[in-house]
């Protein structure tokens, strides 16, 4: 007798020992059949169940792990005079998990995280998503991440029925499967939810703190999470909707048999297959699954000889191309791809051709301006990768996957933004390696301002933010190791400085930048009394160049509306050859116009009751920074003493400034920052 006698048994496959290499294979196969008509996964045939970490080792719900399992399996109805012999089966669910470990200074990720799953359009109107929990229809996310500042991990899960469709309100469901999950996990749970609509099939994110009730650390099963989880919400959702009969089965299965990805009659068709072929002949040992679908699976096969992933070999016999799963899952995630940019533009989908859909896994080679159609998470949506969509002015829109979630809060769908790799900083080098030249390696900022007053052409004369631009990214490279600093005006610049940074850019297929022209909508930007992204576009040296279609057109459009606003405010004048003439300072004109109007409304409602002071040009502003306001006119910093405020074009690097003493002089349509300087020093 084995000592083991708990031990379960585990097929080993060897070496036939008859004549022929079918022997154990066709063994197998009967095997395979059999555990798929019992309801089973093939896929766990001779698959050691060991433990996988301390999840499975030592996680809660392994008790109600092992009672569920094989949960979901087809049942015969015997009892029933309606329909004898009929097969029924539980509802389906997929649950989608993943333990997410927190470290120090995860609590902007678990917020990001948040934030894209309460995205504008993710609801069944089209409107923002809001987080709720077990205690009110509305959660509040900032409590709840602060609660889980400590924590070691949490648990984030994905609970999407096949039926969602017919559940209608997921919120009942959503609690109804966590005061479950309760009971097995023997522990109170701290999550919080958000149901997305904007699928095909509405589904909810679940977000649960890694604690228990009496604030340890809280360990799940791995089985629970991986089969546990999903047997109880099928259990839920066939309390409301009934069991399937295998008739219903079959008509779901029949939709699946066009579709261009992987379905599951991909999925039997490959469990089916020896050697790169599926045998459907009719006969008498063919499997009940096989029997049963017969006409579904050579529907499916038909579709996929169009595709040229499958062929007929004699009558009944087919053979499966090697590159069927990939390239089916590859097709399906095109398609998901496809589906949201078309989501993302909405009314507008049908004007568009999918010839003009552009979907980058890296980072563009080109830059790619246009307006903020849609964001959101990749793929399931457990991580934290976002993508962007993007209406360009190329008249194209593309899907950009950015490395994290980037974007700023304030940014809504309509803004428009530049995405693509950080190529500009090259202009910038050479710029540098120049001053660098003529002053025997060492680059000057104090020298670069002098000489940029002088020859350079800076927009709004802000010459100062145009040299700190120069030292920003003397710092990026400091950090790199190419360059080196002395103090804050001498910098020790390389001989190979040019091919270093070369390099440097290229490392990791480039860096990505993001920037954001305005967060207004073209159609707002077109009589606002503000500076607009339009107005650049109409009076700067480095319009995009837009194409005659899509959003490109409606640029073009919306310019010439702005032009005639213009021309209607005496700002703009139409010669006789019909081109525009603009006021010199149009610009620094509209900006102050905005300020002008909202610095007033400003003090009376959100600033304390201070005094706001306009700031003029020439002007020596100093005073507390305190907060950034976006307005249509761009971001704008609010620099306040006790009894009076002022707001200033806000620039990055005032960001590690943020609470002390600022010092400046207002140039035009920018202010030359003092920062870290004698106020008291001559320029």
């Amino acid at each position: 007798m084995a000592k083991d006698e708990t031990r379960e048994f585990e097929p080993r496959w060897g070496r036939s020992r008859g004549r022929t290499s079918n022997v154990s294979r066709s063994h197998r196969s009967l095997v395979v059949r059999a555990t798929i008509k019992q309801g089973g996964d093939p896929t766990r045939i001779g698959q050691a169940r060991k433990p996988s970490g301390r999840f499975n080792a030592r996680g809660r719900g392994r008790a109600a792990a092992a009672a569920l399992e094989g949960h979901g399996g087809w049942e015969i109805d015997t009892d029933s005079g309606l329909s004898p012999g009929m097969r029924w089966r539980a509802r389906r669910v997929v649950v989608k998990a993943r333990v997410v470990k927190l470290k120090g200074g995860q609590s902007q990720a678990m917020a990001a995280h948040l934030r894209y799953l309460q995205r504008e359009g993710v609801t069944a109107d089209g409107q923002s998503g809001h987080a709720y929990s077990s205690f009110g229809e509305r959660a509040d996310a900032k409590a709840f991440i602060e609660r889980s500042r400590e924590d070691r991990h949490q648990f984030r899960f994905i609970v999407a029925a096949e039926d969602g469709v017919e559940l209608g309100d997921l919120k009942l469901m959503t609690r109804r499967l966590m005061h479950q999950m309760e009971q097995d996990l023997d522990t109170h749970l701290d999550w919080i939810a958000v149901d997305h609509y904007n699928t095909g099939h509405p589904h909810t994110h679940v977000v649960v703190r890694g604690v228990t009730d009496d604030d340890k650390v809280l360990y799940i099963a791995g089985d629970y999470i991986a089969h546990g989880v999903r047997a109880r919400a099928s259990d839920l959702v066939t309390r409301e909707l009934g069991r399937q009969s295998e008739w219903d089965v079959q008509q779901k299965l029949g939709k699946e048999i066009k579709h261009e990805r992987f379905t599951r009659l991909d999925r039997t068709l490959l469990s089916q297959a020896e050697d790169g072929q599926v045998d459907l002949r009719v006969s008498p040992g063919q499997d009940y699954l096989v029997r049963v679908n017969r006409h579904l699976l050579l529907g499916r096969l038909q579709t996929l000889e169009r595709m040229e992933l499958a062929s007929e070999q004699e009558p009944g016999i087919w053979r499966l191309s090697s590159k069927l799963e990939p390239t089916l899952r590859q097709l399906g995630e095109r398609m998901d791809k496809v589906h949201l940019m078309r989501l993302a533009l909405g009314y507008e989908a049908a004007e568009r051709s999918v010839a003009t859909f552009r979907i980058h896994h890296e980072l563009p080679r080109s830059v790619i301006t246009g307006r903020l159609a849609g964001r959101g998470l990749v793929g399931d949506g457990l991580g934290d990768e976002a993508y962007v969509i993007l209406d360009g002015v190329d008249g194209r829109v593309h899907y950009v996957e950015l490395s994290d979630t980037l974007l700023p809060d304030e940014i809504h769908r309509g803004a428009i933004l530049t995405v693509g790799r950080a190529a500009s900083a090259r202009s910038v080098d050479k710029t540098i390696a120049a001053h660098a030249a003529r002053n025997g390696g060492l680059y000057d900022p104090r020298e670069h301002i002098e000489i940029a007053r002088q020859s350079e052409r800076v927009p709004g004369g802000d010459f100062e933010g145009h040299v700190d631009g120069h030292v920003r990214r003397l710092e990026a490279l400091r950090r790199a190791g190419i360059v080196k600093r002395f103090d804050a005006n001498h910098w020790e610049i390389p001989q190979d400085f040019l091919a270093r940074t070369a390099a440097y850019d290229e490392r990791d297929g480039g860096k990505l930048a993001i920037s954001v022209h305005s967060t207004v909508s073209i159609e707002r930007q077109i009589t606002a009394d503000a500076a607009t992204w339009l107005d650049r576009q109409l009076v700067g040296r480095h319009g995009v160049e837009r194409a005659p279609m899509g959003f490109g057109q409606k640029v073009e459009t919306a310019l010439s509306r702005r032009n005639d606003y213009l021309i209607a405010q005496g700002l703009a004048q139409r010669r006789e050859d019909g081109s525009i003439h603009y006021k010199a300072d149009l610009l620094a004109t509209l900006q102050r116009r905005e300020l002008d109007r909202i610095g007033p409304q400003l003090a009376a409602t959100r600033i304390d009751g201070m005094t706001y002071i306009p700031a003029r040009e020439g002007t020596t502003i100093y005073g507390r920074y305190r907060q950034t306001l976006t307005l249509t006119s761009g971001k704008f910093a609010v620099i306040a003493t006790e009894r009076q405020f002022t707001l200033v074009p806000w620039r990055p690097l005032l960001d590690r400034h943020l609470g002390r003493e600022v010092a400046g002089i207002v140039r035009g349509i920018g202010v030359s920052w003092q920062l870290g300087r004698d106020r008291g020093r001559s320029r």
